[in-house]
């Protein structure tokens, strides 16, 4: 068993200093360039991509009013320049303004005691050994104590834009969208991705939607470069990290 152990953890040491090996080459090569910026694709086409898939109602046809031009469902005369189909685009405002403060204290205390004697057992009494008295045979004490303090406190702020595109049109005329967004500044790349489901009604007319109002959300904001490595441990150390118990 031992031996196995130490098998896997000299494979996974191994692996390690391959991928710090791989990544230092790709870093030692861009030495003095600002980190290239990721090529524009179909998110669509990305590995690990899936179609998002919910519960939908049934399936409601469009009727049209005799002698009318008025289209059940319709929110204007003149057609829509909202998003409404798959590679549409539209502006997702980012407003995220979270703030929690949570403090919890519980205090627990518990104390018994038993006491057990008889004055005579059966004339034996006298017969106890040297400092036992029969009215005090039996004597139990027990103290239990426990104290926990907890407080959370966390604030976080986010407001920005960005151009997402409609990678899906559910039966129900909901929209999945998706959206990346990168911002070079010196030698450091921001990213923002938005992903998630939204409903054509929430779409405003300039054709923006609030972040608050997508389901499913998924938002990301990080970057890449100088300061983030600087921030981050050497590989090494998120090796060992990983494999020390203690």
């Amino acid at each position: 068993m031992t031996t196995r152990i130490l098998v896997r953890l000299s494979g996974l040491l191994a692996l390690g200093v391959a991928l710090s090996a791989c990544g230092a080459a790709d870093r030692l090569a861009n030495v003095g360039q600002a980190p290239a910026l990721s090529a524009i694709e179909d998110p669509t086409a990305v590995k690990g991509y899936k179609p998002v898939q919910m519960p939908m109602p049934a399936v409601e046809h469009a009727s049209f009013a005799p002698n009318s031009l008025w289209r059940t469902g319709s929110r204007a005369f003149f057609k829509d320049q909202r998003a409404r189909m798959v590679g549409d685009l539209v502006t997702v405002k980012v407003k995220v303004t979270d703030k929690a403060q949570l403090d919890n204290t519980t205090k627990r205390s518990r104390k018994n005691g038993e006491d057990a004697g008889a004055d005579n057992i059966l004339g034996y009494e006298n017969k106890l050994p040297n400092g036992a008295t029969a009215g005090s045979l039996l004597k139990l004490d027990s103290t239990a104590s426990s104290e926990g303090v907890g407080s959370v406190r966390r604030a976080e702020t986010l407001a920005t834009n960005v151009a997402a595109v409609v990678t899906q049109t559910l039966p129900n005329g909901n929209l999945v969208i998706e959206g990346k967004q990168e911002i070079r500044v010196n030698f450091e790349v921001r990213e923002l991705i938005v992903a998630g489901v939204i409903r054509p009604e929430d779409i405003e007319s300039d054709n923006t939607i609030d972040s608050t109002k997508i389901a499913q959300a998924r938002i990301a904001y990080g970057g890449r470069g100088q300061l983030t490595d600087v921030q981050q441990p050497r590989y090494g150390q998120q090796v060992m990290d990983i494999l020390l118990p203690f």
